[in-house]
């Protein structure tokens, strides 16, 4: 029954991981690539621009993985050091 649940949780948790990685992954890239079309579109529209846009887009750019990056290492987290398994280990007793 124990290792039942130990393998619920570790199951759970990879789908997790999963969904974590995965969809910041698409949404990172998603939004990556609508930043880098607007750029584009106001770099023809006023190409005098283009320095003060290009630093406020790799500005955006840095903070969007930075999203992603944390919630690699939240998911990571869960990996390799799993709180929910200690959890289930001080019920059991």
């Amino acid at each position: 029954m124990e290792q039942q649940a130990y393998a619920l949780v570790q199951a759970y948790t990879a789908i997790g991981i999963g969904l974590i990685i995965g969809l910041g992954a698409i949404g990172a890239c998603i939004g990556i690539g609508i930043m880098g079309s607007k750029f584009l579109e106001s770099a023809a529209r006023q190409p005098e621009l283009v320095p003060m846009l290009q630093g406020r887009m790799f500005l955006l750019a840095g903070l969007i993985d930075a999203a992603f990056l944390i919630g690699v290492a939240l998911a990571m987290f869960f990996g390799i050091a799993n709180p929910l398994l200690s959890i289930l280990k001080g019920l059991a007793h």
